[in-house]
């Protein structure tokens, strides 16, 4: 066996373990909440390409005698998430609104997909409202001519002048998420291509709406934008979470990222389970309640010759039942073919 072969057999084998491991709830729990720290391409030229025994997966050898696992772009284009809700002019391709879940998680980083940060910074503007209108990203001092780094692996799906946005890059990440990045003075990818956390996919600048050279960078799920500081601390350059857990507030434009609800977490997705799952118990027994009601509910009409007695001896009530249940006295004239609640 060459060495070639050797070290193709061993690779693929520890990718078989990782990807079973992955797959387990307590790797989730144990590595899910792990931060990440940022990495870049080093530019090192590839030497070859290996296949695993996985479809879809292979393996990089570079010229420096470093490796890494990455996903095959030719297994990628016909999965569903690069295919359906595929625009490559608009920022927000989901002609229908999805309901999303309550809360719901997205593995973010693996064996398989690596994390740049875009720029390790001070956001100079946060998410949400801005002079009236949602601002549905952050921005990050940014000066022009400053390479832009994909912040994922993924699939561009718009590289193009977009309005306010200016030089606009959305790139698609395989669990569904994409990101944006705003104002570019020039992008370097265009639609359909593939890239890798860290590769250069602009250079910052000042175009469409802005004050300043800056980038926007936006995160969004199925087209509903979120605070970008949920996923990552731009102050360390970091990714705070492998595992990254999504609210449906976290969606809302008023909700941005607050560190206390990050670090209690788990506590607080317990209590929001049981809220919501208490609420749906109440809903559903009042709508029994209501149903029942209604079922029980029974109407007399009156004929010819019906008084309020006769008509509370034929069904076993009381006058002052009769006319409680209709809002009427018992000096009230009944009009023929009047319907009146019995019980």
């Amino acid at each position: 066996m060459n060495r070639k072969t050797f070290l193709t057999t061993c690779l693929a084998l520890t990718l078989t373990l990782v990807l079973s491991a992955q797959q387990t709830d307590s790797l989730r729990h144990v590595f899910g909440r792990e931060s990440v720290p940022s990495t870049k391409g080093t530019g090192t030229p590839y030497a070859d390409t290996l296949d695993t025994g996985h479809p879809g997966v292979k393996i990089i050898l570079y010229d420096n005698h470093t490796w890494r696992y990455i996903r095959d772009p030719k297994v990628l284009a016909d999965k569903k998430v690069f295919t359906e809700n595929w625009d490559t002019k608009s920022t927000n391709p989901y002609r229908e609104a999805e309901t999303l879940p309550a809360d719901f998680t997205l593995w973010i980083v693996d064996t398989l997909d690596s994390y740049c940060c875009p720029h390790k910074t001070t956001p100079s503007s946060k998410f949400g409202y801005r002079h009236g209108r949602p601002h549905q990203g952050i921005d990050l001092p940014y000066p022009t001519g400053t390479p832009a780094y994909a912040a994922f692996d993924g699939r561009v799906r718009v590289s193009d002048y977009v309005g306010g946005y200016g030089n606009l890059v959305v790139i698609r990440h395989a669990n569904g998420l994409e990101t944006f990045y705003g104002h570019l003075s020039e992008a370097k990818v265009k639609a359909g291509d593939w890239v890798n956390a860290g590769d250069v996919i602009g250079l910052g600048g000042s175009t469409g709406r802005s004050t300043g050279p800056h980038l926007h960078f936006e995160t969004r799920y199925k087209g509903y934008a979120f605070d970008p500081n949920w996923l990552i601390d731009f102050e360390t350059g970091k990714l705070r979470h492998r595992l990254l857990h999504l609210r449906n507030w976290y969606f809302s434009p008023n909700s941005r990222y607050v560190q206390a609800v990050d670090d209690e977490d788990e506590i607080n997705l317990a209590d929001e389970k049981d809220r919501i799952a208490a609420e749906e118990k109440a809903k559903q027994l009042a709508a029994e309640r209501e149903k029942a009601a209604a079922a029980a509910m029974k109407y007399h009409t009156v004929r010819k010759g019906d008084t309020l007695s006769k008509i509370a001896v034929k069904y076993h009530t009381s006058v002052n039942t009769l006319c409680r249940l209709n809002g009427i006295k018992q000096t009230t004239t009944l009009q023929i073919g009047r319907r009146l609640r019995v019980r």
